[in-house]
């Protein structure tokens, strides 16, 4: 390891992500405990890009070693209206009566909602702090939006890990998305 550098994205430009999104999702198949084969067609294109093609605002975080990218976080603000709760064709549980979408009930609608959508880190990154600091700037970021009240992260099946970090820097438990292939976490901002 040698000149690791953090730089903000400021210029739209999010490609040096692909292959550490891409590796995400192949972080999360392999510790999915629950349908697996549903990440087979999750890479940067359908779930990065897309999400942040249509996003309100993003905030990307680059982290590089030598230039190298090597870990990134991924965060949005998003106006959540009723009916985008629908179940995507990915989910793995269809059945209504078990399978609760992105929102609990008490979520009311319409209202800008900020996410954490990824925070990732290759092997031999995870262990230097640059987790908090990628969380910490993401934070800072969603909560300078003073009309976003609510911020959300979902967490892969199986990567306990991850969850356990989140609830650890002040988020709450909500439920489980889709009958248990995500789990969601969430922090009501006090103003």
């Amino acid at each position: 390891m040698g000149n690791i550098t953090i730089e903000v994205v400021n210029d739209g430009n999010i490609e040096p992500c692909r292959e550490l999104c891409n590796e995400l999702m192949a972080f999360q198949q392999s510790r999915a405990v629950m349908a697996p084969e549903v990440f087979d067609k999750m890479n940067f294109d359908t779930r990065m890009r897309k999400s942040y093609d249509h996003a309100l605002h993003t905030h990307v975080v680059i982290v590089r070693d030598e230039g190298v990218p090597v870990g990134y976080a991924f965060s949005t603000i998003e106006e959540v209206e009723q009916g985008d709760d629908k179940l995507p064709a990915w989910a793995p549980n269809q059945d209504p009566a078990v399978s609760k979408g992105f929102y609990p009930e008490w979520v009311r609608f319409p209202q800008k909602i900020g996410f954490l959508s990824n925070l990732y880190l290759r092997d031999g990154y995870r262990s230097m702090g640059l987790g908090k600091k990628l969380f910490a700037m993401s934070m800072e970021w969603l909560e300078s939006f003073d009309d976003v009240d609510l911020l959300f992260i979902y967490v892969s099946n199986g990567n306990e890990d991850a969850l356990d970090f989140y609830l650890k820097q002040g988020f709450t438990y909500s439920h489980e998305v889709f009958g248990g292939f995500i789990k969601a976490v969430y922090k009501k901002r006090d103003k």
